[in-house]
């Protein structure tokens, strides 16, 4: 299974050798980690690279991020989606926050293990995080409203895409039209299901939010 996913996930986005490597890593430290400290749940665990690493990397069908931009993951876990989104894209920085520490020490280990050098984490609320971003990524933390207030005055004005401009990326799934409605004027949502033919990403959406 989770070889006909790491082939899924080669011819979508064209991996190079070594972010090849890194992906495929992925499952056997996520296991070694998880038994210690419990990042990813059991019955997702032998599906890590379709539920977490493909889902993370839906929202790379959606934008491309820069090089050198800046893209912060709130409420992170065990790294997703930012650690997969950090090795298709080793020219732009990921700043991956967590509000539990002991979650970002698997963070830590996993990029550390696989040599992933544009990782840094910060153990915080994502409310109180200082820096500012040029976007900003989640996996449903919570309803789209409260994040939306924790991101306020964290966006960058510097633009880095020519067509898409700073703002959110976030995977959520269900029916969300009441929950975004108050944001319909700056709300975009892509359904995953359009770009991964995977039963398991019906229902499943990145909501894309612009800033601008």
């Amino acid at each position: 299974m989770e070889m006909k996913a790491m082939d899924f996930i080669q011819s979508e986005f064209a991996l190079s050798e070594q972010q090849r490597k890194q992906m495929e890593a992925l499952p056997d430290l996520y296991r070694h980690w998880n038994a210690q400290i419990n990042v990813i749940s059991r019955k997702d665990i032998d599906n890590l690279l379709e539920r977490h690493v493909l889902h993370a990397l839906a929202i790379a069908k959606v934008i491309r991020f820069p090089s050198g931009s800046r893209i912060m993951d709130i409420g992170t876990g065990g790294g997703f989606p930012g650690i997969p989104l950090a090795i298709l894209h080793p020219e732009a920085s990921f700043h991956l926050v967590d509000s539990i520490g002991k979650k970002l020490k698997v963070v830590e280990a996993v990029a550390d293990s696989i040599g992933l050098k544009n990782v840094t984490v910060e153990h915080n609320r994502a409310e109180k995080v200082k820096n500012k971003f040029h976007y900003i990524v989640s996996r449903a933390v919570t309803d789209f409203a409260s994040f939306e207030v924790w991101t306020r005055g964290k966006m960058e004005r510097e633009q880095m895409h020519k067509h898409i401009p700073n703002g959110i990326f976030y995977l959520k799934g269900g029916d969300l039209r009441n929950e975004l409605k108050p944001f319909a004027k700056r709300i975009k949502t892509h359904k995953i299901s359009h770009f991964f033919p995977q039963p398991f990403f019906e229902e499943k959406y990145v909501v894309q939010y612009k800033y601008r």
